[in-house]
C-alpha cells in the first residue's frame, strides 16, 4: 500500500512467528471445543495457526461454528470467515479494551476460550473474568526477535543515504523487538526520523521506550497506519523521499 502511494519501503522484520513451545493446551481445547461458549481470536496468525491443528487434529473448522466468536478487527474476522466461520463479535476500535466492553454484559458464567499469541496483554481474560466468565488462555504461536535483522538496521542507520524518514509500527512487539535491536547503535540513529504507530496501545510502548509518536492511526488497521503515514507526510513537506 505505501509503494502504491509512491513510497520507497525498505522491509526489516522485527518478529518472527514461531510455533508455542507446546500444542498441548490448544490441542487439548480443540479436542474440547464443546465445553466452551465463546471463541475469542486476537490475530490472522492466531486463526491460521488454530486452523492448521484442527486441521492435525482432523477436526473440521465448522464444528466451532457452534460458539459463539469474538474477533479483535476486520483482518482477523476476514481470516476467520475464510475457514467458514461467523463471526459474532467485532468491537469499532481493535484493540483488547473493545473486546472485553463489547463482551462484558454478554460473558458472565460463559467459558471462554482465548486464542493468542504465547506473549499478549492480559487486559481480556483479567477483565472478562472480572466479569463473570470463566477464561482459558491457549497459546497458538509465538514471537521472537529475528536476529539477522540487526545487521539489516545498522547497515541502514549507518547509511545516510538509506536512512527512513518514517518508521511504521504494527504492534507492541515490533516496537519492543526493534527497541532491542538497535540498542547497539548511537543514539542519533533516531534524528530526524519519525514514527507511526497503528493504534494507541503500540503508541504507549514507543513512549515508554523512549520514542516519540509522530503519527498515529486513526483506524487501527493496517490501511489506517497507511493513512497516518501519508498525513504525516502532508504535514511535512520539507521532509523529501518517502
Amino acid at each position: 500500500m505505501l509503494r502504491q502511494q509512491g513510497a520507497t519501503v525498505l522491509e526489516v522484520p522485527t518478529i518472527e512467528i514461531h510455533p508455542p513451545r507446546s500444542w498441548a493446551q490448544l490441542d487439548e481445547a480443540l479436542r474440547r471445543h464443546e465445553d466452551f461458549d465463546w471463541l475469542i481470536l486476537t490475530s490472522v496468525n492466531g486463526v491460521e495457526a488454530m486452523a492448521a491443528r484442527c486441521r492435525k487434529l482432523r477436526l473440521p473448522t465448522r464444528k466451532l461454528g457452534q460458539l459463539k466468536i469474538a474477533a479483535i478487527g476486520p483482518a482477523t474476522r476476514k481470516a476467520i470467515e475464510q475457514h467458514e466461520l461467523k463471526v459474532d463479535v467485532v468491537p469499532s476500535e481493535y484493540v483488547a479494551e473493545a473486546v472485553v466492553e463489547k463482551l462484558r454484559h454478554k460473558v458472565k458464567n460463559k467459558r471462554v476460550l482465548l486464542v493468542r499469541a504465547a506473549v499478549a496483554r492480559d487486559v481480556i481474560p483479567l477483565q472478562l473474568k472480572k466479569a463473570g466468565a470463566e477464561v482459558k488462555v491457549v497459546e497458538a504461536y509465538q514471537t521472537i526477535v529475528p536476529l539477522s535483522s540487526r545487521r539489516k538496521l545498522k547497515r541502514i542507520f549507518s547509511n545516510s543515504q538509506q536512512r527512513p524518514n518514517v518508521i511504521t509500527f504494527t504492534s507492541s512487539s515490533t516496537v519492543r523487538n526493534f527497541h532491542e535491536l538497535v540498542r547497539s547503535l548511537k543514539k542519533e540513529y533516531m534524528q530526524g526520523v519519525a514514527t507511526a504507530s497503528v493504534g494507541p496501545v503500540t503508541s504507549a510502548t514507543l513512549r515508554e521506550c523512549g520514542y516519540r509518536v509522530d503519527t498515529q492511526a486513526q483506524q487501527y488497521t493496517m490501511p489506517g497506519l497507511v493513512k497516518a503515514v501519508i498525513r504525516w507526510k502532508r504535514q511535512t513537506p520539507s521532509k523529501a523521499g518517502s
